[in-house]
């Protein structure tokens, strides 16, 4: 029962911290680094509030340093879903029908413990197992999961603050139901964030959930479950399971009661999914919501007008920030002539001053890719980009997996805008450049927008207006977040809304209401205080 209507006022983003030199917060990472290394780990699910294990152990290495283990998990298998689904259920009215202010607590308190008590070990966990530098976990698995939780706490607030108009006579309302059934929410490595944020926003609106991370972010996603569930969250309400991609969702696609998905990953497994579900509609309960995050092919373009320098920093920065891990990354350039000569010698100048190696070391900008298949996808564009005449090289193009899976940032400069690297997703530290013709800027737009399936994120560096908004008119469908004189990553939750469509996703904007309206479902209340006892109106009666 709900004695009250409580306000949950916009928040503010939580703060980055520096890392700068003789901080404290320096001092308390490193610190939390060395003890989280001095530990294996032995890493259960968690399937209605209660660890299980298996016989099936997996072990956890930093990427940056194969030899050494942080810890071992416990596979699943098909068994372990069903439990899961079984435990979801079992939560899902008490849950659901538990008072707002209750549940939106539980995620207020989850914020702030992260950003107190487990503030370095959360950072530290993302900088081992996904091989993140330190500003690079911060600005993830700290700020941005805090800001998410925060935020939308508030923004279900408001959205449960929206009813209708009622006329004389009666009263109208509306009622935030949760979906019926249970929502997958199947997370990706990169961002730790993400991983916290795709259950817990459908959890939030009072759905259950089973979570499947990607293997390689289970040591910081076990870590956020735990923090989740110390701040009070019922048992089976989020279940986190660690089983194969094709057994999740065999059980999930093929069960009465799945209700909905909230997936960040490839753009083909995406696809699978949505084919599996539409085959299987007539096994569901309802129709269920498909809400996916997938790829991109962000583009910066600079115009002739643009600063140098500011090119040269959103390339930089862009492309090679995380190894270029992230599906926002810039991973290919379109230089005017006019300063192509300039961003070549200041870009190769700021790759080759970027440092190379372990996270513990935080002078190094760079540090290693995910795994071993990441490594040999993005190494294979890199060794057909040496063996072609018509692209050149022009810094980095080195790798090596003995002590970690390590490759140099690279920069490739094309004279063909449609080369392969110009248009396919590579994930990695690879950017390329393609020259034009400064006074074909306009042509080059619609290059731009015509190169690539995927419109995720892109950005455009000019100081003349006209060029910015001729750039945002032309690129309109082409990016979902679009950014002006800065690098294409960096959405902060609040500020801009993350996703893109064409084939980079739904397009339903995490860190915004948007994505919140995708996790209820709607009922319309009408309630009439004097109801008609006639059936007939007056314009039947003539006199």
């Amino acid at each position: 029962m709900s004695l009250g209507t409580f306000s949950y006022p916009l928040p503010a983003n939580d703060p980055v911290l520096s890392y700068g030199p003789g901080t404290p917060e320096k001092a308390a990472l490193k610190k939390a680094l060395a003890d989280a290394k001095k530990k294996e780990l032995d890493i259960p699910m968690y399937i209605g509030g209660k660890a299980v294990r298996t016989d099936k152990k997996q072990a956890i290495h930093p990427p940056h340093e194969i030899a050494h283990t942080l810890g071992y998990f416990h596979a699943g298998e098909e068994k372990h879903v069903h439990q899961a689904i079984a435990a979801a259920l079992k939560a899902k009215t008490t849950w659901a029908e538990m008072n707002w202010e209750t549940r939106a607590h539980i995620f207020l308190k989850a914020a702030d413990l992260l950003a107190t008590k487990y503030r370095f070990q959360m950072a530290a966990a993302t900088m081992l197992g996904q091989s993140k530098n330190a500003y690079q976990a911060e600005i993830d698995s700290t700020c941005e999961l805090i800001d998410f939780l925060r935020f939308n706490v508030h923004f279900l607030s408001e959205i449960y603050k929206q009813q209708p108009v009622s006329a004389p006579g009666m009263h109208n309302r509306m009622e935030w139901r949760p979906l019926e059934g249970f929502v997958l929410a199947v997370t990706p490595f990169n961002f730790t964030a993400i991983g916290g944020n795709l259950p817990t926003s459908a959890a939030m609106c009072g759905n259950v959930v089973v979570w499947k991370p990607a293997n390689t972010q289970i040591y910081s996603a076990q870590l956020f479950m735990r923090i989740l569930m110390e701040a009070g969250l019922p048992a089976g309400v989020i279940n986190l399971v660690y089983v194969d991609g094709p057994t999740i969702g065999k059980v999930c696609f093929g069960h009465r009661d799945f209700a909905g998905v909230h997936f960040t990953g490839s753009t083909g497994v995406f696809n699978h999914m949505w084919k599996t579900i539409g085959e299987n509609m007539n096994l569901y309960r309802t129709y269920p919501r498909i809400v996916g995050e997938t790829g991109g092919k962000d583009f910066v373009i600079a115009h002739p007008s643009a600063d140098v320098d500011a090119v040269v920093t959103a390339l930089a920065r862009g492309a090679f920030e995380f190894q270029g891990q992230k599906c926002s990354a810039a991973s290919r350039a379109y230089i005017p002539s006019n300063m192509a000569d300039a961003v070549r010698t200041k870009l190769v100048a700021a790759m080759q001053s970027m440092k190379m190696g372990t996270v513990e070391d935080f002078t190094n900008f760079i540090n290693a890719v995910i795994d071993e298949k990441a490594y040999t996808s993005i190494t294979r564009y890199i060794t057909n980009a040496k063996k072609n005449k018509k692209v050149k090289i022009l810094a980095g193009g080195n790798f090596s997996k003995t002590k970690g899976y390590f490759i140099e940032p690279t920069l490739i400069e094309t004279k063909d805008p449609q080369y392969v690297t110009m248009c396919e997703e590579i994930f990695g530290p690879v950017l390329t450049m393609y020259v034009y013709k400064a006074d074909q800027f306009e042509k080059t737009l619609d290059v731009v927008d015509q190169t690539s399936n995927y419109a995720l994120t892109g950005a455009i560096l000019s100081k003349d207006r006209a060029a910015i908004e001729l750039a945002t008119t032309k690129l309109r469908h082409a990016a979902g977040n679009f950014y002006i004189n800065d690098k294409p990553t960096g959405a902060v939750v609040g500020q801009q809304p993350f996703g893109g469509a064409r084939a980079s996703g739904t397009n339903d904007k995490a860190g915004s209401m948007i994505n919140l309206y995708r996790w209820l479902s709607a009922r319309t209340i009408k309630e009439t205080y004097n109801p008609p006892v006639d059936f007939s109106y007056p314009f039947m009666k003539e006199a």
